[in-house]
């Protein structure tokens, strides 16, 4: 089973304002009825993870490409954020 999914042409403008649909690849699947809170939280230690890769690949890089990787990093930590203000709604901190 493909993966694929087909993509109309870029070069018929006819095209770019269809909808496309995609296929999740079947490999990788949630399983139906996981709850909001435990998916966000599995979202989150994976942001954690990406966040400590990323932060210990650019103290081994020096001039544009750490800078690069310290912003790919500083965007994790924005979704970090971002997924523990949903989590404080399901569980707030008192």
């Amino acid at each position: 089973m493909s993966c694929k999914s087909k993509k109309p042409p870029e070069s018929d403008p006819a095209n770019l304002t269809s909808k496309t649909t995609y296929r999740p690849c079947p490999i990788f699947t949630i399983r139906p009825g996981v709850n909001s809170e435990t998916l966000l939280v599995h979202a989150y230690e994976t942001l954690a993870s990406a966040n400590v890769m990323a932060t210990e690949l650019s103290s081994s890089l020096t001039g544009p490409t750490c800078n690069l990787v310290l912003g790919i990093q500083q965007m994790i930590v924005l979704a970090q954020l971002s997924v523990n203000r949903v989590l404080d709604q399901f569980d707030p901190q008192q």
